[in-house]
């Protein structure tokens, strides 16, 4: 679980204007976090988690959803994001 002033400090690193809270690149960020907490530290020490690692599947798909979105819409900010994230080799 990731805790407020860390969202805070992700929604600050990634917003577009001064009140974005939920733009495609702040959202994506927000769930790699997310999915980076449940792989690395959750599973390790609950390796039968099934019903989290339902929730981390909907959470990796819900993540590709969105990255298509702005790849459909905005090239410059997809490409930007996924350096930014590290999230393609």
């Amino acid at each position: 679980m990731i805790t407020k002033s860390e969202k805070k400090k992700i929604l600050e690193e990634n917003k577009i204007h001064p009140t974005d809270t939920g733009s495609p690149n702040v959202q994506i960020a927000i769930m790699t976090e997310r999915i980076n907490h449940l792989t690395e530290e959750h599973f390790k020490k609950y390796p039968k988690d099934h019903a989290s690692r339902r929730g981390l599947l909907m959470l990796v798909s819900k993540r590709r959803q969105l990255l298509s979105y702005l790849k459909k819409t905005d090239q410059k900010s997809y490409s930007a994001i996924i350096e930014k994230l590290d999230l393609r080799k």
